[in-house]
């Protein structure tokens, strides 16, 4: 912890170096609709915060993406966010996290970088040992929630299972579709076959099909959602490098790649209000900051 401490310590130095224009904004961002499970942890856990957030929509899904493609787009979302002067960025990607997230921080050290796997691997080992995880075919393919979750409990048994289809059923807003259910009983099966006790969100689009899986798994298995962990360790970050935000905040800004309005109309069903969202080309953008 003290390691912990000091490090962030010297980051939260190299920050007041490096930005003499200072920003209360937390930046979020996601391939899509996803990440609004993670801006309402926000909004809930830390209530005095301002948020940037950008949805990838005209890249969407990621889960299909390769790594190198994967890391250039973080590597252009994190380039336009600098250019916003956020203090910290949120990866409520899981497919983001698993691939990039170590490349990313090395290339941009002096910004506090917070992915959800482990987070969410922390809390899988709190309650059970029989693990199962759904995610992108990427995520899965990664392995990253297995690695992170026998690094915190090396006896947990972990299964992971690839659901290309969620995302693009979730982003269409067809969460009630009977064809949904069908799919959601075909990606759970294998997992609920080996009788786990535990089962993770590994995406954050996910936690939106909850009325689906609670549907379809038995009631003693938890579920577990990363964004509200992921958020309860960037409140904790914050504290640490001082920047926690204790007035009222700005009014959330949000930006997506693609066309704003299917965004808008899924966003309005999450968020129970209709957003402002506006469109922005991101490698021409990231072009304009590194030059």
């Amino acid at each position: 912890m003290k390691n912990q401490a000091s490090g962030a310590a010297r980051r939260a130095e190299s920050l007041l170096q490096a930005s003499p224009q200072s920003s209360d904004v937390i930046g979020v961002f996601d391939s899509g609709v996803g990440g609004l499970t993670v801006l309402r942890e926000l909004y809930r856990q830390l209530p005095n915060e301002s948020i940037l957030y950008f949805g990838d929509t005209a890249r969407l899904p990621y889960g299909a993406r390769s790594q190198l493609e994967i890391e250039q787009f973080v590597r252009e979302i994190l380039a336009w966010m600098e250019s916003h002067h956020v203090k910290m960025v949120i990866m409520a990607c899981n497919t983001s996290s698993a691939l990039a997230i170590e490349t990313i921080r090395q290339e941009f050290p002096r910004l506090p970088i917070l992915g959800v796997i482990l987070p969410g691997a922390r809390a899988a080992v709190q309650t059970g040992k029989r693990i199962g995880v759904i995610s992108t075919l990427a995520t899965a393919q990664s392995d990253a929630y297995r690695q992170a979750i026998l690094e915190v409990d090396g006896a947990a048994q972990v299964w992971q299972v690839g659901c290309p289809e969620f995302v693009p059923l979730i982003e269409q807003g067809r969460i009630h579709d009977p064809y949904t259910y069908r799919v959601a009983e075909k990606y759970l099966q294998p997992l609920l076959n080996q009788h786990i006790d535990t089962l993770v969100y590994g995406c954050t689009h996910y936690p939106h099909l909850a009325p689906v899986i609670r549907s379809i798994v038995p009631r003693s298995v938890r579920l577990i959602d990363p964004a509200s962990h992921v958020v309860l360790a960037a409140a904790q970050e914050l504290d640490v490098l001082g920047l926690r935000h204790t007035r009222p905040p700005k009014p959330t800004r949000f930006y997506v790649s693609g066309d704003p309005h299917p965004f808008v109309q899924i966003s309005r069903q999450w968020l129970g209000c209709t957003p402002l969202v506006e469109q922005v080309r991101l490698p021409e953008v990231a072009e304009q900051v590194a030059s």
